[in-house]
């Protein structure tokens, strides 16, 4: 990343993150970009890529960041040349106490479609697959929840970082006064020089307080031939994507287990040597989105699938978020475990992938399991 100043702490960053900022926590570093010199939407991912990266050259912007949505049909690619942009060393969860207060009271909560409605769209879906010569589509549902004060979003991303200082917590403006926060497990891409590095995911169990049963539920998902198939789906589609750009990739044989705090995941490391340096990360993040991890495959007929069996649109959920600089580097995660925010209301998320051999119960099961690592941040009950 382009030199930014001096280096404060991920707290001190985190009391100085107010809605509209971006906000992105790592393994690596913490950033917060506060601000706009100059704002950027497109509803075509590359072209804004380009935009953004003509942008920097001409001026002297540190970096730029930015979102995309799931489908630019519903809403367009927005990115912002920040006024000012700060960077620390990772947080240090042992050392934050978590904050029980991070919203207020609950005053209605409405699932978008009903659990039911979801297991009906998952049988559908199901039926879709072969009818459309689809071998994965992910069908996703939402929990609207309005309180009687402002959410106090600051206070939801110091849990989360807490909860997973090695996934990528994170908050991005977005148009009409929104933010997206939450806490992906998943790298889409990340460009340091000429190395380039993605880590997509797909095949899900959920975590257990016991630690026999968590260790059954982690080698059963290794063993799942349907998790297995779901996951080859994406990697192959990962890798396909990356080749024309790359001298070269690594592929490792199968996928390892990933280990979040509500559930685990198979996942593959991918890396690759940059052909081109002028191939910027947000330029590569714009070829990679969306995968099947969030999509299905193939894209175009799993998009479509999605927007016949959901009754909302996505909007930057399931999209990606990040952050590039001048020299072409940046790091973008996929959207996902989030919520969209605004004043007293949010709109969380959670979905999953749908192949032949999937159950509509265990698919319902799995989304309300990822609503809990968003709940448990914002001090409520697993289940409201």
């Amino acid at each position: 990343m382009t030199a930014i100043g001096a280096r404060v702490t991920a707290d001190e960053l985190l009391g100085q993150y107010a809605p509209g900022d971006f906000f992105l926590a790592t393994a690596r570093e913490t950033l917060l970009a506060r601000g706009v010199a100059r704002s950027f939407t497109d509803g075509d991912a590359v072209r804004l890529s380009e935009r953004v990266a003509d942008a920097l050259a001409e001026s002297s912007a540190a970096l730029a960041v930015g979102a995309l949505p799931f489908d630019t049909a519903g809403a367009p690619g927005h990115a912002v040349l920040p006024s000012t942009v700060a960077s620390a060393p990772p947080a240090h969860p042992a050392a934050a106490a978590f904050d029980r207060g991070a919203v207020g009271v609950p005053v209605a909560v409405r699932p978008v479609p009903t659990p039911e409605l979801h297991a009906e769209a998952v049988a559908k879906a199901i039926a879709a697959l072969n009818d459309r010569d689809l071998r994965k589509v992910v069908l996703a549902r939402a929990l609207d929840v309005d309180f009687d004060e402002d959410v106090r979003a600051a206070a939801i991303l110091r849990n989360l970082v807490k909860d997973n200082a090695s996934g990528y917590t994170f908050a991005a403006g977005l148009p009409g006064g929104y933010s997206l926060l939450g806490s992906s497990p998943e790298l889409l891409l990340s460009r340091r020089g000429d190395r380039v590095v993605s880590h997509p995911l797909a095949g899900t169990a959920p975590r257990s307080a016991d630690p026999v049963e968590d260790a059954e539920n982690a080698a059963a998902l290794l063993a799942s031939r349907k998790n297995q198939v779901e996951h080859a789906v994406t990697v192959e589609a990962v890798v396909e994507t990356l080749r024309p750009f790359c001298r070269g990739l690594t592929v490792p044989d199968g996928p390892r287990l990933v280990a979040t705090p509500a559930v685990w995941h198979l996942g593959t490391g991918i890396s690759g040597e940059l052909a081109d340096r002028d191939v910027t990360a947000f330029r590569l993040a714009a070829a990679l989105h969306p995968t099947p991890a969030i999509c299905g495959s193939p894209t175009a007929a799993a998009r479509e699938l999605v927007g016949d069996l959901e009754p909302f649109d996505r909007g930057y959920y399931a999209g990606t978020v990040g952050w590039v600089d001048a020299a072409g580097d940046g790091e973008w995660a996929v959207a996902i475990r989030c919520a969209q925010v605004r004043g007293r209301s949010m709109r969380l998320y959670a979905g999953g992938g749908i192949v032949p051999e999937s159950e509509p119960v265990s698919e319902l099961d799995e989304t309300s399991v990822k609503f809990r690592i968003l709940l448990r941040a914002m001090g409520l009950p697993p289940e409201l």
